[in-house]
């Protein structure tokens, strides 16, 4: 099917403080993560995906372990997530999943970025029916049909499954993570994941350029620089 899959870091600006917001980005959600299901990462499969993740991206160890210890003290910051939808230049379409200890606050700080840039936010729901909320894991593996026989075994809904130059990629419900992802490790055994993630991909996809394209790198690159702002999902084709 060749659907395409953003990575997190796409269209961040290329700043010298560009480390210290993907660090503080991994912090976060790292201390959500473990503070909701748990501080050790056998047991709790989210967590260890974002380690991962994080390692990948070269997020040094000690502010791993900082969050992680953040969540063993089980007091903090009191962060909770907040989705924003809307459209963009050229009818992009546009979701903003947040964390944050102040939703006031970041539904300003958003809704700044929104009108800055003649874009318009809308309402819970808005644009989200246009993309699929998936569960993506791809990892180094050859035999499509073991993949597959493995997760359907475990009763996985499978929405698509790629293989493309020694990579295997799955797709399924947003629901079916921790399943699927289980499926995998007790079939496969400790696999490394090159993709572990929870995504909204677009169903369609809107094509801009000129004018339109500039403002959206601008809207994009406000909307990174909020600390409130983890991942920003569209259907815009450059």
């Amino acid at each position: 099917m060749g659907r395409a899959y953003q990575n997190r870091k796409e269209s961040m600006a290329k700043t010298s403080d560009f480390k210290a917001k993907v660090y503080s980005k991994y912090g976060r959600e790292i201390y959500v993560c473990a503070k909701a299901g748990g501080v050790d990462p056998d047991g709790n499969l989210a967590l260890r995906g974002l380690i991962d993740r994080a390692k990948k991206d070269q997020v040094p160890t000690h502010v791993i372990e900082k969050a992680i210890d953040k969540a063993k003290g089980g007091g903090g910051e009191d962060f909770a997530p907040a989705r924003y939808e809307g459209f963009g230049p050229g009818n992009v379409k546009v979701i903003v999943d947040c964390l944050t200890d102040n939703p006031n606050r970041t539904f300003g700080d958003v809704r700044l970025c929104f009108t800055k840039t003649k874009c318009k936010i809308g309402t819970q729901g808005v644009v989200s029916h246009m993309f699929d909320h998936s569960a993506i894991l791809a990892f180094k593996n050859d035999n499509e049909d073991a993949v597959l026989e493995a997760l359907l075994t475990d009763d996985v809904d499978v929405s698509d499954i790629e293989s493309e130059n020694g990579l295997i990629t799955v797709f399924t419900p947003h629901s079916e993570y921790f399943k699927a992802k289980q499926a995998l490790l007790d079939a496969f055994g400790n696999i490394d994941f090159e993709v572990d993630e929870i995504q909204f991909l677009p169903k369609d996809s809107t094509a801009i350029s000129g004018e339109d394209l500039e403002m959206f790198e601008k809207f994009l690159g406000m909307l990174n620089d909020l600390d409130d702002v983890q991942n920003i999902y569209h259907d815009a084709e450059y």
